[in-house]
């Protein structure tokens, strides 16, 4: 496989060197929005005569190497106007352009394609999902709050990791496989409100797109997906406020030019006050949040710009003022922008990320504090060899701490010791390179390799176990237990403790069958050296993170898919299919009865097993008229084998496989949006899934009085099946002033208020004293209305 890669690689190398002999120039430039200044991502070039193209890159530059002549160049962007020009290509040409937002138009049955999302069918890429922020802000959602991963979960192989999660699940992979960039920066805890609400104000937001598989060479670190989303540069040309007042939280947006055309600020607020109406009631619970996005960019000329930006976001919950608890993240990027010339573009970050958890409690007179933090130092280049080829590569280096936990007295008189876990050192390093190859007319093939290495440092005390097995197993009981140590090994600071490397081909094909239809197939190996150790399936601030070492294995996924692309009558319609195959070595499940909270030595309450996932996901879209939208389907297995080290030990449920906590083998949406008049525009979102998996007592016996329930094996069971419908309306107002525009957005979460369980419980009752199941169901019909302006 790695010769294959350095083959084609070479080849391409060859094939890009033999094209600059000829006699070609080339056409490059940045494309932005002519309103805002904002830089457009995936702006399409269609070079007519040659039935060829390209797209900008994530920061509006492009490049196209052509032979000399005259091109009709037509520039293609969702919900722009469409520029079109011929150009003599006599020489090098630099051309930026500035594309203008198309109107709306309902006065007929077509609607403007501002929501059409029509399969690409060419380009070398799959297992993508891209939902334009416009649409998102369209669906209706969970008291009136735009969220955008909500709105992914609204595709094939995504799912929610629980009810008003915010953590979700890809293709039967788990929370913590998923890496969730916003501005290249990590996100390890993407919830507000422990779920309700994801951090990620739409307000702020101006591309997003979720990697299912295929991932390009230049993401590592998780085995499952990749969310990177960016936020607005902010406007250039004119100052515009955004914002609404919603039931549960309100936001407001500031962007502006510094100096006009050149450089430009953005700030955006966004927090919740349901706590407030609580007090009202003598209710002395509260949970609330705020967050804070901002950016900075400036262009100290046509060939470089700096960009700063930044995201602070906390949320606070106090029970009865006895427990109070505080979680959230914060980052900060530096970007510089270098077109080196008309065929090299680069961006170079430096990074600073942090996950905050502390928490309280008065009565007993605490407080713990953990987190995470890590310095990303990476450099990305994209050279534009040809209209055939165009090869990215770059570097990176991240720095991690890791803070396990601390625990203080917050008062004299408290007994509590202090106590702390000691912090963790690691760093991960990479290098890619990866090519984007046109190979015929008919067959685009992208294929690249990313070089990944990890270093555990000190300083740190080890444990060292007998047969270096942090877990024993009493055959006596039958069951798994914590080792003891048998002696410790220290290394001092910056000392090297463990270190592991891997390498992680990827490859896309891509073969068009016309314009209109194509089947595509993938392969990608990815390596993550982070843990979450969590006994949930949802994400909660509890949750901590932790690096590989001797005991806790790097995970290694592969994953190969095959799919077909088509769009139909003039791209109204599209269709898609993919089915997928996944494993994922060293997979962590923990033994019965494990304590995670403030374990110095999580090795001793985990074993390591693999996993495996497969499906069938089937997208169908309707792209125009006034009624469009998408159907989505998911038919999967989600599986994991955790057995026994010798023939004696039976593992985890006897060595047999089950069931992940993620598991949902049918899972269907139905999403649509009707624009019935310029004044209202309907929404809805139905759901239906197969219920995750549980575990019920298949029996009890008694013991000193006591009853002691008998539970199944891992996974054995299941919740009742998952369905909800939640619709919404949006009533623009006509007359309007110039400067001030509005919106009123009327929903209802759950129309028909099912009762859908999050959990079955098992007690007895205390009047018949029979054994009961108790059903635990958070929401039911939930109304909302949210007031939206911007001038």
């Amino acid at each position: 496989m790695q010769r294959f890669f350095m083959v084609l690689l070479l080849q391409g190398l060859f094939l890009g060197a033999s094209l600059f002999a000829q006699q070609k120039y080339t056409l490059s430039g940045v494309v932005s929005d002519a309103s805002t200044g904002e830089k457009l991502l995936g702006v399409n070039f269609v070079i007519k005569e040659l039935h060829t193209g390209t797209t900008t890159n994530e920061y509006g530059f492009y490049s196209i190497t052509l032979p000399q002549g005259k091109y009709t160049i037509s520039v293609e962007y969702i919900g722009f106007k469409t520029h079109q020009e011929v150009i003599d290509l006599n020489q090098n040409i630099r051309r930026d352009y500035k594309l203008s937002p198309e109107a709306i138009e309902l006065d007929g049955v077509e609607v403007s394609a501002t929501t059409s999302q029509k399969a690409n069918i060419r380009k070398p890429e799959m297992s993508t999902v891209t939902v334009p922020v416009a649409t998102i802000k369209k669906l209706p959602v969970l008291v009136g709050e735009v969220d955008i991963i909500k709105s992914l979960m609204q595709m094939p192989g995504v799912s929610n990791a629980g009810e008003a999660s915010s953590g979700f699940n890809v293709r039967g992979g788990a929370v913590d496989q998923n890496l969730v960039i916003l501005d290249e920066a990590t996100i390890f805890n993407a919830s507000h409100l422990f779920g309700f609400l994801s951090v990620f104000n739409a307000d702020a937001v101006r591309d997003m797109k979720l990697y299912k598989g295929g991932m390009p060479a230049r993401y590592g670190g998780r085995t499952a997906s990749v969310l990177d989303i960016y936020q607005k540069d902010g406007n250039r040309n004119n100052y515009h406020t955004t914002g609404g007042i919603g039931l549960l939280s309100s936001r407001l947006l500031v962007e502006g030019p510094l100096q006009k055309e050149r450089s430009s600020f953005l700030l955006g607020g966004r927090a919740s006050y349901a706590h407030l109406f609580l007090k009202l009631t003598n209710n002395k619970n509260s949970a609330y949040f705020y967050d804070l996005n901002t950016k900075l960019s400036y262009q100290l000329d046509a060939n470089n710009t700096l960009y700063l930006s930044g995201y602070f976001g906390r949320d606070f919950f106090n029970l009865n003022k006895n427990l109070m608890n505080v979680y959230g993240n914060s980052l900060v990027n530096l970007r510089w922008n270098h077109i080196f010339n008309d065929r090299l573009f680069a961006n170079m970050s430096l990074i600073f990320s942090d996950y905050y958890y502390g928490f309280s409690f008065e009565r007993i007179g605490f407080e713990w504090n953990s987190g995470i933090q890590n310095i990303n130092l990476k450099y990305d280049f994209r050279a534009y060899l040809s209209e055939r080829l165009k090869l990215s590569y770059g570097l990176q280096s991240i720095g991690y701490r890791f803070v396990p936990g601390k625990l203080a007295p917050t008062s004299p008189d408290s007994y509590i010791k202090e106590r702390y876990l000691p912090n963790k050192y690691a760093i991960e390093a990479g290098i890619y390179a990866e090519a984007e190859h046109k190979l015929t007319e008919k067959l685009n093939v992208s294929y690249g390799l990313r070089i990944n290495s990890f270093y555990q440092l000190g300083a740190r005390v080890l444990n060292r176990y007998k047969n270096d097995e942090a877990v024993d197993f009493n055959a006596a009981r039958r069951i798994y237990q914590k080792a003891t140590p048998i002696g410790t090994q220290e290394y001092g600071s910056g000392k090297l403790i463990d270190v592991f490397g891997h390498l992680e081909p990827r490859l896309t094909l891509s073969y068009a069958l016309n314009d209109n239809h194509s089947v595509k197939a993938s392969y990608g190996r990815n390596a993550q050296y982070l843990h979450l150790i969590s006994n949930t399936s949802s994400p909660t601030p509890l949750d901590v993170w932790t690096p590989s070492d001797r005991y806790l294995k790097p995970q290694l996924g592969n994953q190969v898919a095959v799919g077909y692309a088509g769009n139909f009558l003039e791209d109204a319609y599209s269709f898609e299919a993919e089915t997928y195959y996944k494993t994922t070595q060293n997979r962590l499940d923990y033994i019965d009865g494990a304590d995670l909270i403030a374990n110095e030595a999580i090795e001793q309450v985990v074993l390591s097993g693999h996993s495996r996932a497969y499906g069938l996901e089937l997208l169908f879209r309707k792209n125009t008229g006034k009624l469009t939208g998408w159907i989505a389907y998911t038919l999967s297995k989600s599986e994991q084998q955790t057995q026994g080290r010798t023939p004696d030990e039976p593992g985890i449920n006897n060595g047999a496989w089950y069931s992940t906590p993620y598991d949902k083998p049918h899972d269907l949406s139905v999403t649509a949006t009707y624009a019935l008049n310029p004044k209202w525009t309907f929404g809805a979102a139905f759901n239906l899934q197969t219920g995750l998996p549980a575990n019920y007592p298949v029996g009890a016996y008694d013991y000193l009085g006591q009853t002691i329930l008998n539970y199944s094996k891992r996974n054995e069971y299941r919740l009742p099946t998952y369905h909800r419908l939640d619709v919404s309306a949006t009533y623009t107002p006509q007359r309007q002033n110039k400067r001030w525009k509005s919106e009123w957005v009327f929903g209802i979460y759950n129309l028909y208020n099912r009762k859908n369980a999050v959990s079955i419980s098992f007690r007895e009752n205390e009047t018949t004293r029979q054994n009961e199941a108790v059903k635990l169901s958070i929401f039911g019909i939930i109304p909302s209305v949210t007031y939206n302006f911007t001038f």
